[in-house]
């Protein structure tokens, strides 16, 4: 299959990885990469890529999983509103289980809440079109690979003067979590693994004042085997002869560097960038995405008053250091034991995204 088995070539994985390997020979101490996707997450894990690379590098899987870094407040506000009558929830898949602070919308589904699963936001706007009389509420949850497609179906809406569909809008940017794990100082990051999808949206430019102000470079890279050994070739090389950082671009294929300008359009167009809660890293200035006043009407915090819970989390469950790296799944006292892909606690467990469920899967420890 042309443009696939060549990224899986085992030959060549192996000559990339000991070019790697031999950056390292003399080199002292350990170098830790963060991926920052979770879709890099489970391609690591799923390719075996760190058994063909030296002990001396450490990976870290990092807050890239959307639903993962989703707070309570979000999920048990969407619950609050699958409890009126009036409404119905349109809902990627991997929101389902995930749990707020006493209930999930899986739950509330089997509950009879009117809980639907989309494959895209657009497909709200049919069910909208079909149930007049009910207010349809789209959790707006993703980085900036989603938002665009939410930005065109909200201005789809308003050319259609739909008077009863509405997002709740939860989305994220990637840039300001990787600053922020940085600020921390509360783990040691070497080199970031950029994520592919955010790129080819944003491009290579968002990355450069984090790597001009912090020094820590930073590699866009595939999905593929070949993509993975290569981009992390780069940061070791990078990292060893102590060149001076940068953004490189492993993904040329798909990113280019001023990104997707068409879908950015779409972003600007929609939304404001403003403060935004993360699970694990708390409240990040400019790191969330709100619809703007001029299509307020689609806005659901605005237009559908609920009355929402107080939130809560599980005494036990780590997702929030798990999502900042600063701590490994199998060292949650529930993984693997209560919580788990069928019984999940935390978000983590949920997605296939979700650095707990990849460990789970394949056995990491």
């Amino acid at each position: 299959m042309k443009y696939i088995t060549e990224y899986r070539n085992k030959n060549l994985s192996k000559k990339i990885a000991d070019k790697t390997n031999d950056y390292l020979k003399d080199y002292k101490g350990k170098i830790s990469l963060m991926e920052v996707c979770g879709t890099h997450t489970h391609s690591i894990f799923h390719s075996g890529i760190m058994s063909l690379l030296s002990d001396k590098i450490e990976h870290l899987s990092g807050p890239g999983c959307p639903v993962c870094v989703t707070p309570n407040e979000y999920i048990d506000t969407a619950i609050a509103y699958s409890r009126l009558p009036e409404v119905i929830i349109t809902t990627f898949g991997d929101m389902i289980k995930v749990p707020g602070s006493s209930s999930s919308l899986e739950k509330e589904k089997a509950n009879g809440a009117k809980v639907k699963i989309v494959y895209s936001p657009l497909e709200s706007l049919e069910i909208a079109r079909k149930n007049p009389g009910k207010k349809v509420v789209f959790l707006g949850v993703g980085f900036e690979t989603t938002a665009p497609l939410v930005a065109s179906t909200i201005l789809r809406a308003n050319e259609e003067k739909l008077k009863n569909f509405f997002v709740l809008s939860g989305h994220k940017l990637i840039p300001p979590a990787m600053q922020s794990l940085l600020e921390s100082g509360e783990i040691k990051i070497d080199g970031f693994i950029c994520p592919g999808h955010v790129s080819a949206i944003i491009g290579e430019t968002p990355y450069q004042p984090i790597v001009d102000k912090y020094g820590i470079p930073s590699v866009i890279i595939g999905f593929e085997p070949i993509d993975l050994l290569e981009g992390i070739e780069m940061l070791v090389r990078q990292i060893v002869e102590k060149d001076k950082s940068k953004v490189e671009n492993q993904y040329k294929r798909v990113v280019r560097r001023e990104g997707n300008k068409k879908a950015l359009s779409l972003m600007n167009k929609v939304f404001d960038i403003k403060d935004s809660p993360w699970r694990g890293l708390g409240l990040l200035p400019k790191s969330g995405l709100y619809i703007k006043k001029a299509y307020s009407e689609f806005d659901a915090e605005k237009k559908i008053n609920v009355k929402v819970e107080k939130t809560k989390t599980h005494p036990q469950c780590i997702c929030g250091q798990v999502l900042c790296g600063t701590k490994k799944p199998f060292e949650c006292t529930l993984f693997s034991k209560i919580c788990t892909p069928e019984s999940p606690i935390g978000p983590c467990m949920v997605s296939s995204e979700g650095t707990c469920a990849a460990y789970y899967k394949f056995k990491k420890q």
